[in-house]
């Protein structure tokens, strides 16, 4: 019999393992990403913290261990509109590695920052003839050879976190994407009408490149809710809407990238149309591949891969959420149509991933068109940890695509928004609630 889970298997889970009804708001995860080399995985939470963990060399396969944790937003309060500023932290992203230091970029919904992290070595001074403290004491007549100096040895190391650049006062809108340039100096931010351009050296200007806002606010159609750069040229963005468009700009043509240079857009079938079509229509995420061919989106009910070359429909467009099609009004009324999914390529491009409710997840293998249904189950760490046989069974019980599409089984407060790939294995790291899960193959 073949496995229907292409050799797929639950590996870590990090977070709470028990069965817990009240999740703290704070824990919930709200960003996760493997730097380029995959030795490292930042997470954030909506408390404003961001954890590191790095790979344990002494296991085999691929095994994480904690690394770091730090406060990198705190909850501000803006006095000239009123409005809270949360700690959530939306992205995180990498920076390329120079020295022994990682530096990344996390971002809430108003500031950026650029994080140096490093190991730093605690000294202490040495024993010596005289009390450090300084105190007075009875001096004994020393010969010049027992005279002790003091010296700094090494006591321990410690691993800091410092902000070496905060980015701020550039979006009056919630920022939704940051991408770091394949040039190593630039990285771009987005909000819901404009992108801008950063050098990550000055944090006091930014170039405004993309501003989609109508002189009259009543006259808004649409909002960005996505954009990145592209992997090898470093005058290539592009940039998703609301409406389901994807727009790739060249920042050679002009310093206001407002023309594009392609627009990918798929013609929507008339008799589909309903009040929720452009909420569905609307881009939650999108990434290129990492040769730069390719363009993955995911709107809420579908994932669709785009050539670059191919403007007018996807390659291939892959039903996440079909079943889910009949729910719309339900699912509107709590909110979950909103639900921002994202998705991501693998390393070598032939996988795409992204996540759905009830904690499933797809990988779907784009050349055998073979879609893959998983589910970060807290059975599943269980089991591991206890190897019974009664937990073997719960684990050996896989999720068919039949309960997947059980709509009214599914638990929609469970989901799987956040999501990264291995750059250079088929290692997936999910966010599921405040729990850390990674599977591999």
């Amino acid at each position: 019999m073949a496995d229907p889970d292409n050799g797929w298997k639950f590996a870590q889970c990090f977070g709470d393992k028990g069965e817990v009804d009240d999740v703290t708001e704070a824990d919930i995860i709200s960003a996760v990403e493997f730097d380029e080399t995959g030795d490292y995985l930042a997470t954030g939470d909506k408390g404003g913290r961001v954890v590191l963990f790095e790979r344990n060399e002494g296991k085999k396969g691929c095994e994480y261990k904690f690394y770091t944790e730090f406060q990198s937003h705190e909850p501000e309060f803006d006095y000239l509109k009123s409005l809270e500023i949360e700690e959530k932290i939306n992205k995180i992203r990498w920076c390329r590695r120079q020295n022994a230091a990682h530096f990344l970029l996390s971002t809430n919904d108003k500031t950026i920052k650029l994080w140096k992290i490093f190991e730093k070595s605690i000294k202490v001074v040495s024993e010596t003839n005289f009390p450090v403290d300084g105190s007075p004491h009875a001096v004994n007549p020393v010969n010049r050879s027992s005279i002790k100096l003091p010296k700094l040895i090494h006591h321990d190391t410690m691993i800091a976190a410092i902000p070496r650049k905060i980015y701020q006062n550039a979006h009056a809108y919630h920022i939704n994407s940051i991408s770091v340039n394949s040039d190593g100096e630039t990285y771009l931010s987005a909000d819901d009408l404009r992108i801008n351009l950063w050098n990550l050296n000055i944090s006091d200007q930014s170039f405004n490149i993309v501003d989609i806002k109508p002189v009259n606010m009543e006259e808004l159609t649409e909002v960005i809710t996505a954009a990145e750069f592209h992997p090898i040229h470093c005058n290539l963005f592009m940039y998703s809407s609301s409406k389901g468009t994807i727009k790739l700009s060249d920042m050679r043509a002009s310093a206001l990238c407002d023309q594009h240079a392609k627009l990918f857009e798929e013609e929507e079938d008339p008799q589909n149309k309903s009040f929720f079509s452009e909420i569905i229509s609307s881009i939650s995420d999108l990434k290129f591949s990492r040769d730069g061919r390719y363009i993955l989106s995911r709107d809420y009910l579908t994932l669709k891969i785009w050539d670059l070359n191919m403007e007018n429909k996807p390659l291939q467009t892959i039903n996440i959420h079909d079943h889910l099609r009949g729910k719309l009004c339900d699912l509107y009324e709590n909110d979950c149509i909103f639900d921002k999914f994202e998705c991501t390529f693998s390393g070598d491009g032939q996988n795409v991933l992204t996540g759905s409710y009830n904690n499933y997840f797809h990988i779907y293998d784009t050349q055998n068109k073979n879609d893959i249904v998983l589910q970060a189950d807290k059975s599943a760490f269980k089991a591991k940890r206890v190897g019974s046989t009664k937990n073997k069974a719960a684990l050996n019980r896989k999720p068919r695509k039949e309960d997947f599409a059980n709509v009214d089984a599914l638990d929609f407060g469970k989901k799987i928004l956040h999501a990264s790939w291995h750059p250079r294995e088929n290692t997936i790291a999910l966010a599921a609630t405040n729990n850390l899960f990674l599977f591999q193959s």
